[in-house]
């Protein structure tokens, strides 16, 4: 899926608002020992904190782009899939006729092998956008997580979740077909397979020659191609070595930061209480208040680290939100619709009727 406009600030904060009450706390906790009750040790030194922070801002930027490099992978793809079905119609549509049939087939006859052909294909796309969108054991953060499962419960919705593979199939194909294709495993390799028995059927009647044939066998081992490199993303996760303890790390330094920052800002109030010893020029009473806020000006700390945390986490977290690009999220490659787009485009080539109208977006969202 992917959103029509760029995602506003305010619903990454919506998204993320849990955890930054919980950065809050965190940060919080070691600034009341320190200041209240009392504990001046409970500090880390910043230096090793930083060679921490850095290490772990390299592992989030190797995520990123490995994550975001499978989500551009799945994206080529999928407009590969455009591409070669259309290739498909176009040769359906010109390359089956009678120049070279045994017997000739009457126009409403030609007509009806080519809608078989092309309404095979859609249902081919049905098979493997359900297939995507199956759900995988290292895919669970989607539902699991509570922000995005009610990002996804309250703003969009996956007809996939809805609609079962069966019934959004069964339109495309007669009745033997969709018997066959559901008593093996692999749906859409089936469809692919039918589609091949059928090629070499009008090849024995004359309705293509060789050339012809072995044209349209080429793009049939194309999407052959296309469907393998789709299983291929969607079967294997982003190692789990380095989500797994990437995600560990962050944690480590979120927690440790609080530590870090807290002497630097205890000694920015002493700087200040310092200048106001000098300065005596004000009031009592405004003098008090600062002077008051120069003793705890460590509790300023606590916005900071809950900033920086946030940052940390954020970029963590988009990078596991985007390496399984068909899970169903509302940045993942919108399969859905460009399944209901080659649909549309290739029975408007054969000139199809019962047409489907596009998918519309979902709170500026599309699946």
């Amino acid at each position: 899926m992917y959103t029509k406009r760029i995602f506003p600030v305010k619903g990454v904060i919506k998204w993320t608002r849990r955890h930054i009450f919980l950065f809050l706390l965190i940060a919080t906790i070691p600034v009341f020992l320190f200041d209240i009750v009392g504990l001046k040790w409970l500090h880390v030194p910043w230096l090793p904190l930083g060679v921490l922070g850095t290490a772990i801002s390299f592992l989030i930027s190797f995520k990123n782009n490995a994550s975001y490099d499978r989500l551009w992978e799945a994206r080529k793809i999928w407009g590969g899939i455009v591409n070669t079905s259309r290739s498909w119609t176009i040769m359906v549509k010109d390359f089956i006729d009678n120049t070279h049939a045994k017997n000739a087939f009457s126009e409403d006859e030609l007509k009806n092998i080519k809608k078989k052909l092309v309404h095979r294909h859609i249902g081919w796309l049905t098979a493997l956008r359900y297939q995507m969108r199956a759900d995988k054991p290292w895919e669970s953060h989607l539902k699991s997580d509570k922000g995005n499962a009610e990002f996804r419960e309250n703003y969009y919705l996956v007809c996939e979740d809805t609609i079962t593979i069966k019934e959004a199939i069964e339109p495309y194909l007669s009745e033997k077909e969709y018997n066959t294709v559901f008593a093996k495993g692999n749906q859409a390799s089936q469809i692919l397979g039918i589609q091949s028995s059928q090629l070499k059927d009008l090849m024995d009647k004359g309705l293509i020659e060789d050339f012809r044939h072995m044209e349209m066998m080429n793009i049939l081992v194309e999407l052959y191609t296309l469907q393998g490199k789709s299983e291929r993303i969607k079967n294997f996760p982003y190692p789990r070595q380095y989500a797994t303890l990437n995600y560990i790390f962050v944690w480590i330094f979120i927690i440790l930061l609080p530590f870090g920052i807290m002497e630097g800002f205890e000694g920015i109030g002493i700087h200040i209480f310092e200048d106001l010893a000098s300065h005596q020029s004000h009031s009592s009473f405004t003098h008090q208040i600062q002077e008051f806020i120069a003793k705890h000006f460590v509790w300023f700390s606590i916005p900071f680290s809950a900033l920086l945390s946030w940052v940390f986490h954020t970029m963590e977290k988009i990078g596991e939100n985007s390496e399984n690009p068909f899970e169903g999220g509302p940045n993942d490659v919108p399969i859905t619709d460009l399944s209901r787009g080659i649909e549309i485009d290739i029975r408007q080539l054969i000139d199809d009727t019962d047409i489907p109208e596009p998918y519309v977006w979902q709170n500026d969202i599309v699946m």
